[in-house]
Formats: C-alpha cells, sequence, structure tokens
C-alpha cells in the first residue's frame, strides 16, 4: 500500500529533509512506485504538485527536494496503487474547496466495495477509493455546516464519525488539512515525532543524510512531522494507536475524541 508524510507547525518551515528519505520510498528503498503528490499551504494558498512517475525518478519530485518552499502544513503521497489506473487523476494528494479554503487529503490503505453515490456538489475526477472518500467527507461536512467553518470542537465529532464509518470498509489511514489544522487518522500504521527546543541532530532512514536542526532553527520553532513509518534512527518517534484521530496544530497534537470525553 501507500505511504503518508505530514508536517504540521508553528512558523513556516520546509520539508526538504524529511521528503528527501520519504521521496526514497518511491522506487529506491521500497516498492511504491506508482506515482506521489505533495501540497503546501502558505497562507490561503495551496501549491500542489503531483506526478505518476515513481518519486526517484521524477523531475518535479526532484524539483521539490531542491526547492525549499516553506509551509506550516504539508502533506505528501508515495503511492502504490490498489484501485484506479497508473495516471496523474489517480496520484494524491486531492484538493477540493471548503468555507472559503482549500482542503488536501491523501489516503493510505484500500475500501473494499465502497461505492458511494456521487450525486452531490463534490465528485471524483479518478477511480481511487481514496478520492470518493474525501469527497465523502466533505460532502458530509458541507450538508452539516452549510454556511461557515464551525468551531473546532463542532468540526471534530462529525469528522470523527465520518472517519469511523468509512474505516469500516477497510484500512483509512489518512491525511487531512485546510491550512489551518492537520488531521491525522491512523487506521494500522502511522508515527511522529515533535521537534522543538532543544534540537539536535537528526539522521534519515532512507538515505545517508545527517541535519543538525540546532543550525536550521530559532528557540521557540516546533515541527511535528507524521509518517507511515519512522524516517529517522536517532530520534523517538510515537506511534499512533489505531482508530485515533489526532488534530495537529501549530506543531502539537491533539486527541480531541479523548478531550472531548473528559
Amino acid at each position: 500500500m501507500c505511504q503518508l508524510l505530514g508536517m504540521n507547525c508553528n512558523v513556516p518551515t520546509d520539508i526538504c529533509f524529511s521528503f528527501e528519505g520519504f521521496s526514497a520510498r518511491g522506487g529506491k528503498t521500497d516498492i511504491h512506485q506508482d506515482g506521489w503528490g505533495i501540497a503546501f499551504f502558505e497562507g490561503l494558498g495551496c501549491r500542489i504538485f503531483i506526478d505518476s512517475k515513481p518519486a526517484i525518478s521524477s523531475p518535479v519530485a526532484d524539483l521539490v527536494r531542491r526547492y525549499p518552499i516553506h509551509s506550516t502544513n504539508v502533506i505528501a503521497h508515495i503511492r502504490k496503487a490498489t484501485q484506479g489506473d497508473i495516471v496523474l487523476e489517480n496520484c494524491h494528494p486531492f484538493g477540493r474547496e471548503l468555507w472559503g479554503r482549500y482542503w488536501v487529503f491523501a489516503h493510505n490503505g484500500n475500501l473494499e466495495n465502497f461505492n458511494p453515490e456521487s450525486a452531490g456538489f463534490y465528485k471524483p475526477v479518478g477511480k481511487t477509493d481514496s478520492e470518493k472518500a474525501f469527497c465523502l467527507i466533505l460532502e458530509k461536512l458541507r450538508s452539516t455546516f452549510p454556511e461557515y467553518k464551525p468551531d473546532l470542537t463542532e468540526l471534530y465529532p462529525v469528522l470523527n464519525e465520518i472517519t469511523k464509518s468509512l474505516a469500516e470498509y477497510g484500512i483509512f489511514n489518512y491525511l487531512l488539512s485546510d491550512g489551518e489544522h492537520l488531521f491525522v487518522h491512523c487506521s494500522t500504521n502511522l508515527h511522529y515525532i515533535v521537534r522543538q527546543a532543544p534540537f539536535a541532530s537528526a539522521h534519515s532512514i532512507d538515505e545517508d543524510v545527517t541535519v543538525d536542526f540546532r543550525e536550521l532553527t530559532n528557540e521557540g520553532d516546533r515541527v511535528a512531522v507524521i509518517a507511515t513509518l519512522p524516517l529517522t534512527d536517532n530520534e523517538v518517534w510515537t506511534q499512533i494507536q489505531p482508530g485515533e484521530l489526532l488534530v495537529f496544530h501549530e506543531g502539537l497534537p491533539i486527541n480531541f475524541e479523548r478531550k472531548l470525553g473528559d
């Protein structure tokens, strides 16, 4: 199946180090060769780069590895196709507008026998179960809150309910963001790390590359990186529990399901 990479931080930050190791899994150190994509939120804008070529040999991926785009929310994906051909329209992440903001979604897993009606406002362009799920999520949110983006305490229970219903169809690891928050759902495998002061060095698992974050950060910076599998071998990553829907904001995770239950 596919792999996911996300970043959420309190100051605009580039993802070059993490993406270099992650993209190596798209045909060099792993088998995810059926396309890739990455989205960067910058203010109200969003840049999305996708390619049906393997990440390790894509000139577009090479551009991203070399171009330090600074963002507070990033979603990336390398694909091992389960549903849909290896074509551009089936590459993640997918983007749509809701409540006057861009929303971006990427999925790792496989939703079997998932054929929702597409009679609503949001319709899939490609043939993946992932894009169908994204359209359904946005359709449910739009119908529940037609006029405005709700407060997070209102939004979270609705999104969590939709997520649980979709997870009944199969494996449903996903990253979802509107540029303000990063929603992370674990069905089987997702890990995260929060980097903050005192910063240290990190060594990539997939490439022999080491970065000393003390040379690149300020004391108040805080960066959360989320990945299907840990990207470094000298840091402690936290495994997200299956069934958890976390919200990352300004580089910190919030378990709203636990918080709302308190």
